[in-house]
């Protein structure tokens, strides 16, 4: 096994002299006038441009000091310095995730897991077990199941949910969060009938036959819903807050975005932040439509430090592929009765989208379908031209399917490509079959928009995806899908290279979130933020970057996950 040593040493650190610092100062790159506690060794991408690889980093407190050789980086060890070796692994700048949804995925660890059921039985029978250890009356949520999984892909209905759930109301997602299916008891309590009318930018899934709503709700549809979903307490959101803040630290996460956060959520941040509990930093997006309670938070608190930062605002433009409600210009091929449609009415959206600019919030909003991505840019444009230049950062949420000509768009306007290479290799088993073969080469393409100087940040989308930037890095750099039909790659020429795809998962991440001054590259004056490892990512087979493992994860100078 390679050497991986870490030594936390409780006794307090030496101070060096200052002749010690000075020399080593001669030689690398140092910032510091406090001691010198910890020394990481090993091959390191910094993600500097200026200094991108080095064999050691310095640490002092909560911040980088100096990164360099390994040799004479030792000049600044002392006895009481804790040294930890990569041991033949590859160290990387923390890495960022930005786009989760973070406290829903800390409910969904302890809910229902439907994600890899094969068979709409297997479905049914997940539930069904899951239900024998839940009280009569007790909501089944969660769920993330993918009816593209299962034979002839059809859309599960209540009557399989209420053939095992008479007594327990159940409404359970689809993967992309943007299509559920309920039982009769969650219907009834949610007060959907067969004349419950559709809702803008909602559908609610009707029986062709008998007219009566099949259980499927997708988009807008799903309020009514939701408003039926008891809430959780705060000691709920508290242990499922603990959940996934353990969970990231081990996929090497040291920063997100959390979007759509609803305020349960930003103060159950802040409750973990006082508990001193909080292990990775957050940027906190809630809802557009709350602009006006989000610029009077910021002006009556501030916006918060490099921990916690109410950042802005997210909205939406449209739906998902997989529910066939992302926004196209032509028909569905798979469904020409449908082209999708806008979630918020594209009036709705540049009014909010105004006012926030207008308080100097950040927006970013999720656009998939080539129509809404267009809207979307059109939306930006003009607020840019009325409100005049700034370093706003608009950011385009998944920018899953764009023409070329707003490729070019994006460049021009400075717009923050926010995507998920994850998606590519999980809805790249069956996009065609939706967009046809011409409409899909325009489905994440990476390349295009690093080649046109687009700002690329990565994250997952977490539920919808895995939060592991390891599988993301793998789906970036070989587009393989999950089906093994593409070992060559899907829209292999979008391909981007393996340092590319770590500085979307670190310096542009922290560029989109306005971070980059404190996080995001090892560079002295940084904040000690570093993930390890098991192996060295650039001198394996690229096919086999799936199988990387962290062993340590590092956040503000703590050790916040270490591999038994």
């Amino acid at each position: 096994m390679p050497n991986f040593r870490v030594n936390l040493a409780a006794r307090p650190p030496v101070r060096l002299s200052a002749l010690s610092v000075l020399l080593a100062m001669t030689t690398v790159s140092c910032q510091t006038s406090h001691p010198v506690e910890t020394i990481v060794y090993g091959r390191t991408w910094t993600g500097d441009s200026a200094k991108p690889w080095v064999t050691a980093v310095a640490i002092a407190g909560d911040t980088i000091v100096a990164t360099g050789d390994s040799a004479d980086l030792a000049k600044l060890v002392g006895p009481q310095t804790r040294v930890i070796s990569g041991g033949g692994g590859l160290i990387v700048p923390g890495l960022t995730d930005e786009h989760v949804h973070f406290l829903d995925s800390g409910y969904q660890l302890s809910s229902v897991d439907l994600r890899d059921a094969s068979t709409p039985a297997e479905f049914v029978t997940r539930i069904k077990n899951f239900i024998a250890e839940r009280k009569p009356g007790e909501w089944v949520l969660g769920g993330n199941w993918d009816h593209e999984k299962w034979p002839g892909s059809p859309l599960p209905r209540r009557e399989w949910l209420d053939s095992v759930s008479s007594k327990n109301p159940v409404f359970v997602q689809r993967l992309d969060g943007h299509m559920g299916v309920a039982n009769s008891v969650a219907l009834k309590a949610a007060g959907i009938t067969r004349n419950t009318k559709d809702v803008p930018g909602g559908t609610i899934v009707r029986d062709p036959r008998t007219h009566e709503p099949t259980g499927v709700l997708k988009d807008n549809a799903m309020d009514q819903m939701f408003g039926a979903i008891p809430s959780g307490t705060a000691e709920q959101d508290d242990a499922a807050m603990h959940r996934a803040l353990e969970f990231v630290a081990s996929k090497g996460v040291t920063a997100v975005s959390a979007v759509s956060s609803p305020w349960n959520e930003v103060a159950a941040f802040k409750r973990a932040r006082a508990a001193g509990t909080l292990t990775m930093r957050v940027s906190i997006y809630p809802a557009l439509s709350q602009w006006h309670r989000v610029a009077d938070t910021v002006k009556a608190d501030g916006p918060g430090d490099d921990w916690i930062r109410l950042a802005g605002v997210k909205g939406f433009a449209d739906g998902s592929l997989g529910s066939t409600t992302a926004w196209f210009f032509e028909p569905y091929t798979d469904d020409p009765t449908t082209s999708g449609f806008p979630v918020t009415p594209p009036d709705s959206l540049h009014a909010w989208i105004s006012a926030a600019d207008s308080l100097g919030l950040q927006v970013v909003v999720h656009a998939i379908g080539e129509r809404a991505n267009a809207t979307l840019l059109d939306i930006y444009d003009s607020v840019i031209t009325a409100h005049g230049p700034r370093d706003r950062r608009f950011r385009i949420e998944h920018a899953q399917h764009l023409r070329p000509q707003d490729v070019d768009r994006m460049a021009r306007l400075n717009i923050v490509a926010s995507m998920q290479p994850y998606h590519v290799i999980d809805d790249g088993r069956w996009a065609a079959k939706r967009l046809g073969p011409v409409r899909v080469h325009d489905a994440y393409v990476f390349r295009a928009l690093l080649d046109h100087k687009v700002h690329l940040a990565f994250g997952s989308d977490w539920m919808v995806a895995p939060i592991d930037p390891i599988l993301g890095l793998y789906a970036a750099v070989t587009r393989r899908t999950l089906d093994g039909k593409n070992p060559g790659g899907w829209l292999p020429d979008q391909k981007i290279s393996l340092e590319e795809a770590l500085r979307s998962y670190t310096v542009e991440g922290a560029y989109g979130a306005f971070a980059e001054q404190y996080r995001g590259s090892l560079t002295p004056g940084r904040k000690a933020d570093l993930v390890i490892f098991d192996r060295d990512l650039t001198k394996v087979p690229a096919e086999t970057l799936d199988q990387a493992s962290v062993k340590l994860t590092m956040v503000g100078g703590k050790v916040v996950y270490k591999a038994n």
